[in-house]
């Protein structure tokens, strides 16, 4: 009788212990996915607040988040001084034009590396590895120059009578190396693409062989239509990391009028708008002010795309993990 209360207050004691252990994890949790979501949330909330403030708003000293008086000024002066529309509508040809070619090209490299062995392959997939690692401003002179004066290798000075083609201030830099595997962050989706493809049972390619399908043919009919999570991977992480680039973005197209450019300059215009001069004396804080509302509209269709593809966004990740 005795040994029976002693097990049955043991096993509540053990009981309890894990109903503790259980809320401490749950805590935890929550403080780490509070944090994180404050770190990102952050920011956002802020720039909308300060997007709505009116000017007298900044020296208010009751006005934290809520703007004592609402308007839609700021809005206004971002928009003119940005083109914003034909602005949103080369940044979004750009990101689209990319993101295909970038696609394309890494499904292609990836699956090269994955089923076509040939010598020298696993050095190759070194160098991939290395562009994720090395940072991309290392190559940024010798990358700056070649396409300053691209000549592809003699051969278009051979058809034009010995001159070069300067394709900076053009849309031909993003679609040079997008079409070969060499675009922002391509490294990284050759090696998601890869990792898809080693975990497709060969089988399946094997029997494509036997009716008569080529490498070619496989890869389009068999390869592609499994590999949908890690296309859709990483079309939405090309669309987006082309839409914020401003480092490359800024370097080739110094004139074309696309989200990182009309950004970068806004202060500087605005400031000559409000007082009619490049040396102008306007209130820097209210020209913060107005580049956040800009940085707001710039980052507003990627908020847009997320809400429709959250979800096929998060099953694709889901999949390709499981798969890679």
């Amino acid at each position: 009788m005795i040994k029976g209360r002693m097990g049955l207050l043991h096993a509540t004691r053990l009981l309890s212990l894990e109903r503790w252990k259980k809320w401490i994890w749950s805590f935890v949790r929550l403080t780490l996915i509070a944090g994180l979501s404050f770190v990102i949330l952050y920011p956002v909330l802020q720039k909308i607040s300060t997007a709505f403030k009116a000017k007298s708003d900044l020296y208010s000293p009751i006005v934290v988040w809520l703007p004592e008086n609402y308007t839609l000024d700021n809005f206004v002066k971002a928009i003119g001084i940005m083109d914003y529309w034909q602005a949103l509508l080369n940044t979004f040809t750009l990101s689209a034009l990319t993101t295909i070619l970038t696609a394309i090209s890494c499904a292609l490299a990836g699956y090269g590396f994955a089923r076509l062995k040939f010598k020298g392959s696993q050095l190759l997939f070194a160098g991939v590895i290395l562009t994720i690692l090395v940072p991309p401003i290392t190559i940024l002179i010798p990358v700056y120059l070649n396409l300053k004066d691209f000549s592809l290798m003699g051969l278009i000075p051979l058809l034009t009578g010995g001159k070069s083609l300067n394709l900076l201030n053009t849309y031909w830099p993003f679609i040079l190396t997008s079409a070969t595997a060499n675009s922002l962050k391509a490294g990284l989706y050759i090696f998601i693409f890869r990792q898809f493809f080693r975990g497709i049972p060969k089988e399946v390619e094997e029997a494509a062989y036997i009716d008569g399908a080529g490498v070619g043919k496989t890869f389009y009919r068999i390869m592609l239509p499994n590999a949908i999570p890690s296309i859709v991977t990483v079309l939405l992480f090309s669309f987006v990391w082309q839409w914020n680039d401003s480092f490359f973005t800024t370097t080739y197209l110094t004139s074309s009028k696309v989200m990182a450019t009309q950004l970068g300059s806004l202060p500087y215009n605005l400031a000559i708008l409000l007082e009619d001069g490049a040396n102008s004396k306007a209130d820097p804080f209210y020209l913060s002010m107005v580049q956040d509302t800009g940085i707001l509209l710039a980052i507003l269709p990627l908020i847009i795309i997320y809400l429709f593809v959250q979800r096929y966004f998060v099953e694709s990740i889901e999949r390709t993990g499981i798969v890679g």
